[in-house]
């Protein structure tokens, strides 16, 4: 873990004022609570785990920092995140302009639409929300330009809320189809929202039929597909996406507490 000791690297980075006492208390306090918060995250992801006979290493936490300042993705670098992931893509830029740390591996959780995808090709780790052929024929043109391949997950919708993005379930194979054709894009994976709800048992049908449809997929053995990812859950209901199989889980409140809507 880095030396939170002096905050000197960090003073140019961050809307803090390090000259005052004030601003170096806020900084050590806001650090203490993602160490504490990420302890907390793995020890239920390890209950998840036991629960379900699974390895916690195989899942992946990923970050989000929508609303979240800079300095908040500093202090999960220092306590060992490095997989970093935002919601919209200018949000994203400025933060990894800001942040500028080679370590960090930033992911692309939100919804894109096509003329966005131009500004994060060169450099997006992961994309979780691909749900259209345009989209990801797009992104095939931007990979082609900057030489190298966009890994991508296939975003599925199964709830009705119209908030909610995603290609049906029954028309989720063919896209994976159509994607595995196109040479600089790859499909990982799936990614699922559940529904908002305050019992997060209510996102496990949501969880139990993207696993179900990964392992049809996974059964088709379709070239340039791997299905090695699910996406699900949130900071309300990472557990049961767990225990039905995510690979990946995406928090946000659960790590850098509750969101200001100030960045």
């Amino acid at each position: 873990m880095r030396d939170m000791a002096s905050p000197n690297a960090y003073m140019s980075d961050f809307p803090i004022d390090f000259g005052s006492i004030f601003g170096y208390i806020h900084f050590l306090k806001s650090g203490k609570m993602v160490a504490e918060n990420l302890e907390t995250v793995k020890r239920l992801i390890l209950g998840s785990c036991l629960r379900c006979g699974r390895d916690p290493n195989d899942v992946l936490v990923v970050g989000i920092t929508k609303t979240f300042g800079p300095e908040m993705i500093r202090q999960a670098v220092a306590s060992g995140m490095f997989d970093i992931g935002e919601s919209y893509v200018q949000e994203l830029n400025r933060k990894r302009q800001l942040v500028s740390d080679e370590r960090i591996r930033w992911h692309f959780v939100g919804h894109l639409q096509s003329n966005k995808v131009k500004y994060i090709a060169e450099y997006v780790h992961l994309i979780h929300s691909v749900d259209n052929i345009h989209l990801a024929g797009e992104l095939q043109k931007r990979g082609e330009q900057a030489n190298r391949l966009i890994d991508v997950l296939v975003e599925v919708r199964t709830t009705d809320e119209a908030t909610k993005f995603g290609v049906e379930p029954e028309k989720t194979t063919e896209l994976v189809k159509q994607i595995s054709k196109l040479g600089r894009v790859r499909v990982r994976g799936l990614m699922t929202m559940g529904p908002f709800a305050e019992d997060p048992n209510r996102s496990r049908p949501s969880f139990q039929r993207v696993c179900e449809l990964k392992r049809s997929i996974d059964r088709e053995g379709i070239d340039n597909v791997s299905m090695e990812h699910l996406s699900m859950g949130m900071s309300h209901d990472f557990e049961v996406g767990i225990e039905e199989g995510a690979t990946i889980v995406r928090l946000g409140t659960a790590i850098f507490g509750t969101r200001s809507g100030v960045t």
